[in-house]
């Protein structure tokens, strides 16, 4: 209600006062809507945030034995964080050198359908609010054609690489990326897993990224590749680079 928490300001601990307001004239409550009031309050306590002590209590709080457990979970997790980003850079590098070395004549209709699918996807989210395919024809674009190629050439060549490398996604991999999906619906994870058992579609989505992955990693192992440090920063800036592409 505005202006009530501004009549509370200098109050001390046990001081009684009164609090007039005006409700909002479109308050949730009519029968209160737009009429006068006056709160009688007790200040029960003033209390004001202050900084919290870096020890061992703190560290159980979120959930470590110690202070000296939970700096090291912060650190592990800041290890993967920065070694899933760093990763991310160098996968972006390969498939830009990738599409850049090769050329060779790309099949019309994976094309013309990659190219119908990315235009979909960039309508749908431009308008959040319009639900399925109740929409006008969506009209693709040399932006979107030159997106769809890049993405079925290094489709095909990724996956050229994997059956000539036999790479194979095993069920273990499988069910672990099935359970990290199920996790983003609480409550459903028996039936989010018996669903994507049921529905070949859907397992091919979660084995795809998987694969693409697997083969990435294989052409790290015959890439010749050398470490560099870099800052966070320099880090942060390279994944910015990669959404702005």
């Amino acid at each position: 209600i505005p202006g009530f928490e501004e009549q509370l300001i200098g109050a001390k601990a046990g001081d009684e006062l009164d609090v007039k307001v005006t409700f909002p004239k479109e308050y949730g409550a009519e029968n209160l809507a737009g009429k006068d009031a006056v709160f009688a309050c007790k200040v029960k306590a003033v209390k004001a945030p202050a900084a919290a002590e870096i020890n061992d209590d703190l560290a159980k709080q979120y959930g470590a034995e110690d202070l000296a457990d939970l700096k090291k979970q912060i650190g592990e997790r800041l290890e993967a964080e920065y070694a899933g980003a760093s990763r991310a850079v160098m996968k972006r590098a390969l498939l830009d050198a990738l599409d850049k070395e090769s050329d060779f004549e790309l099949p019309p209709s994976l094309l013309d359908a990659e190219a119908g699918q990315i235009a979909h996807q960039l309508w749908h989210e431009d308008n959040p609010d319009v639900q399925g395919h109740d929409h006008p024809e969506i009209e693709t674009t040399d932006e979107h054609r030159k997106l769809a190629a890049r993405r079925v050439k290094l489709g095909l060549l990724l996956a050229e690489m994997g059956q000539k490398a036999e790479v194979e996604v095993t069920d273990a991999e499988m069910s672990q990326a099935i359970m990290n999906q199920a996790r983003q619906y609480p409550g459903q994870e028996r039936e989010f897993f018996e669903f994507v058992q049921q529905n070949p579609q859907m397992q091919q989505q979660l084995r795809a990224p998987l694969f693409e992955d697997k083969v990435v990693d294989y052409a790290f192992e015959l890439a010749d590749v050398s470490e560099k440090e870099v800052s966070k920063e320099e880090l942060e800036k390279a994944l910015e680079s990669l959404d702005k592409e």
